[in-house]
């Protein structure tokens, strides 16, 4: 069974239509995240990645309407959720900062799992976190780790700051660092499309997993119990039903056919 039945058969005994006054969602979220989400070639104004297809499927069993659009850099696509202009983000990190501004509903949408990356000829001996202390890293500057692990990472580990994830690999072939931290897609999709997939080597397990949420604006008209329940709700069930590792790989084709 494909994952598209898969996800059909794990919805449909549940599903229900929409009551109350959410009936139509907006959301939006970063334009440069892929596999997560990335802006449409086709179609600019809207977001697509696998947040977005996970996000639709999910929409699509609550009997609610969703659009998913393009707001601007990853500041811009915030501050129109916080103002309640944009209902909701789809790939919120957990901050505490933003709770007097927004609902996280839990669980996570996907988790981002951030691994070491390397050259495929390193000699970089790596078995755990203490073998980076004295090593030169590179972290892309729209990484976003979690607060503790980022805390961590700025008291022990040396890391030099890359623009985006393309120049951090850039570095790393070129000798300059000897290691990147990135997300295990988001490294493999950037890492093909760049044509490094037979030169860059995701090693060891991952050293943080910071959740992306589904983060609905306390202004929106739609922020109500009915619809943080039935979302919580069905992304329990995602959880568990194991369609995101699919739904990832298929949108890493998707980006490196259109790149």
């Amino acid at each position: 069974m494909n994952a598209t039945l898969l996800f059909a058969a794990l919805l449909l005994p549940s599903a229900v239509m929409a009551v109350g006054k959410c009936e139509r969602l907006v959301a939006t979220g970063s334009p440069d995240a892929p596999p997560y989400l990335w802006r449409d070639p086709q179609d600019p104004r809207r977001l697509i990645g696998a947040n977005a297809d996970l996000l639709n499927q999910v929409a699509a069993a609550l009997g609610v309407k969703i659009e998913i659009l393009y707001s601007g850099k990853r500041s811009d696509a915030l501050e129109e959720v916080r103002s309640g202009r944009v209902d909701m983000l789809i790939d919120a990190p957990l901050a505490v900062n933003e709770l007097t501004a927004m609902d996280y509903v839990h669980p996570p949408l996907m988790h981002n799992e951030y691994l070491v990356w390397t050259r495929h000829d390193s000699l970089l001996v790596y078995e755990g976190l203490a073998d980076l202390h004295e090593r030169q890293g590179s972290l892309s500057q729209k990484a976003r780790l979690s607060p503790d692990f980022a805390a961590f990472a700025n008291a022990q580990l040396k890391l030099s700051s890359a623009q985006n994830l393309t120049q951090a690999f850039q570095q790393l072939l070129l000798g300059q660092v000897d290691y990147v931290l990135a997300g295990r897609y988001s490294g493999m999709a950037m890492a093909q499309s760049l044509g490094m997939g037979n030169e860059l080597l995701a090693r060891g397990l991952p050293l943080d997993r910071p959740g992306l949420y589904l983060a609905l604006s306390h202004n929106s008209a739609c922020n109500d119990a009915w619809i943080r329940g039935h979302l919580a709700k069905k992304l329990t069930e995602l959880s568990a039903s194991g369609v995101s590792q699919a739904v990832l790989q298929s949108n890493i084709e998707r980006w490196k056919a259109q790149r």
